[in-house]
């Protein structure tokens, strides 16, 4: 298994790449995210992989940052969304957007990915559920994530846009009750 790569970038022809190292080239496929973020031809590069092989192809993907791949590997383990999907959703929403999605349970963000209808969106959120670990941003289990992750979902269900959300809970202290959570939440928006 390839688990990295550190070489040369020489070309950039999205969502593909080329990756000489040490006069070897790798074409490894990148989500947008992971796009964006690299340097320019010519210069060094270093990306964490998946090494997929199926029956026709032998593909690899690449990822700027562990949360990215880790997100993608979690992804190609729900049944019907492969690695092209997978992609594609990394390429649409940042991993904290994911996991954002999953813990308010929002299909409406996942289904303006391309290639993402509202009954997989429905599957991905099912299946996320609870899989997005401390490493991907959201910890399970931990009691001020869990108040957390309640209080954000409260919220959205009283109304409130995720984003108002999310920015009412960075106000509030790490160690806080979801019902004290709520009420000091519920007053921030107030104002």
């Amino acid at each position: 298994m390839i688990g990295k790569l550190t070489g040369t970038l020489a070309e950039k022809n999205p969502p593909q790449v080329l990756v000489d190292c040490h006069g070897v080239g790798y074409e490894v496929d990148v989500p947008m995210s992971t796009f964006y973020n690299l340097p320019a031809a010519g210069e060094k590069v270093s990306l964490l992989t998946h090494f997929v092989v199926r029956e026709d192809a032998q593909i690899l993907y690449g990822f700027g940052s562990h949360d990215e791949r880790q997100a993608f590997r979690e992804l190609i383990k729900i049944s019907g969304v492969g690695p092209r999907t997978a992609l594609s959703v990394l390429s649409g929403m940042s991993v904290a957007d994911i996991a954002q999605a999953v813990t308010a349970q929002d299909a409406g963000r996942l289904v303006k990915v391309p290639g993402i209808g509202k009954k997989t969106a429905e599957r991905l959120l099912l299946e996320l559920k609870g899989k997005f670990g401390a490493d991907l941003g959201h910890p399970v289990g931990g009691g001020a994530s869990d108040a957390q992750g309640d209080i954000l979902q409260a919220l959205v269900a009283l109304g409130y846009s995720d984003k108002e959300a999310a920015a009412s809970l960075k106000a509030l202290p790490r160690d806080v009750g979801v019902s004290e959570g709520i009420k000091l939440a519920l007053k921030a928006l107030a104002k």
